[in-house]
């Protein structure tokens, strides 16, 4: 147990230092003076952001469309807004389309079924990248809230990083516990896990990014061949991220904060059907490692709380896992920060995501995956 019990301790600690970094570092849009000075209309002819299409793959969203698509229309800095239809069977295309009516930068486009060999997404994002305009493509998913000023916002934080592709992590916004237990572990594992001055130096494996909202300059896109470069990869904002490094091109990152949220699913089953579809891809395509990192978060977060009631030094390792999800909820969440006393049970409620992410056949809105 001595032998457990330093591996755990040793892990929580290079995770908080990492997290301590980052603190720090990690920029968070809105946040901190601007250093290269105030943003220019993209309407301007001598903006320095040149033109922005503001681009969204959409598919079965009609329940969130009323909340989000207003916010996308209201957004200043925009050339034009995209929104692509993914064969919706939800009516979601009238819906944007009634929403849209009267807006002169704003179109639908009616999206066509994926070519063999692509996943759904991926084809979608490809679409919209040829009936765009822009210098700039920023690509936001359908169930993001954008607050008002958040693309200027995006464009700066991607000027100041001087970046080729620039993701940012939305906030994670949380209905029901069994959310609360598992999304906002995404932004735990960014702030545990990457150092955000990794990606100034020349480390190609520090790289990841979020599809939720994806910037990109048209001549980095280009070379990395679009999307189709990622054509059957279901993580594809990871996978373009590392394209992203490897072919010397600067990759920046921010976390959302105020300016850019998210409830990406609004139920645990939702959780457990849309993390477990694309961890495996995270994992290497490895089911013995997605088995092991399952059973370390047992014994890094769970079992220190059981094993504190035998002995004592336990409650060591248990505090630093509270202080850690504190901590990262602290940076991104603040009123959230409560989660936090959730650590325990993290692990126990991921057993599910796991299970279904080492299926098979993943699908995910009326469509199947390998």
């Amino acid at each position: 147990m001595s032998v457990l019990f330093r591996a755990v301790l040793g892990f929580l600690l290079v995770k908080l230092t990492t997290l301590a970094m980052n603190l720090a570092w990690f920029p968070v849009l809105g946040k901190g003076r601007s250093a290269s000075g105030q943003l220019g209309s993209p309407h301007d002819p001598g903006s320095p952001h040149g033109t922005v299409s503001l681009l969204v793959p959409m598919r079965d969203e009609a329940v969130t469309l009323m909340r989000f698509l207003p916010a996308l229309l209201n957004q200043s800095g925009v050339t034009e807004l995209i929104v692509l239809d993914d064969q919706s069977g939800d009516g979601s295309a009238a819906l944007a389309r009634s929403i849209m009516a009267g807006s002169a930068h704003a179109r639908l486009v009616s999206g066509t079924p994926p070519p063999p060999g692509w996943v759904g997404k991926t084809w979608a994002c490809e679409q919209l990248a040829a009936e765009a305009s822009g210098e700039l493509l920023v690509y936001c998913d359908a169930d993001v809230l954008l607050a008002p000023g958040a693309i200027e916002a995006v464009l700066r934080a991607m000027a100041e990083q001087r970046a080729d592709v620039f993701s940012v992590f939305p906030r994670q916004l949380t209905g029901s516990l069994g959310e609360a237990l598992l999304t906002p572990l995404i932004e735990d594992v960014l702030l545990c896990f990457l150092p955000f001055r990794l990606l100034s130096v020349d480390v190609p494996a520090a790289a990841t990014a979020n599809g939720a909202l994806l910037v990109f300059r048209r001549p980095a896109l280009d070379q990395l061949a679009g999307f189709s470069s990622v054509r059957s990869e279901i993580v594809e904002d990871v996978a373009l991220a590392r394209r992203t490094r490897r072919a010397g091109l600067r990759l920046g990152l921010a976390l959302g904060g105020d300016l850019v949220q998210t409830r990406m699913y609004t139920s645990y089953r939702q959780v457990v059907a849309g993390l477990g579809k694309g961890l495996l891809a995270v994992t290497g395509g490895s089911r013995w490692r997605l088995v092991a990192a399952a059973g370390w978060h047992l014994a890094a977060y769970t079992l220190p709380l059981v094993a504190a009631s035998q002995r004592r030094r336990w409650l060591l390792p248990f505090g630093l896992g509270l202080a850690e999800r504190l901590l990262v909820g602290l940076k991104c969440h603040p009123r959230a920060a409560w989660q936090a006393g959730l650590t325990p049970l993290s692990p126990i409620a991921f057993l599910p995501v796991a299970i279904q992410a080492m299926r098979r056949q993943q699908s995910w809105k009326g469509r199947s995956y390998p």
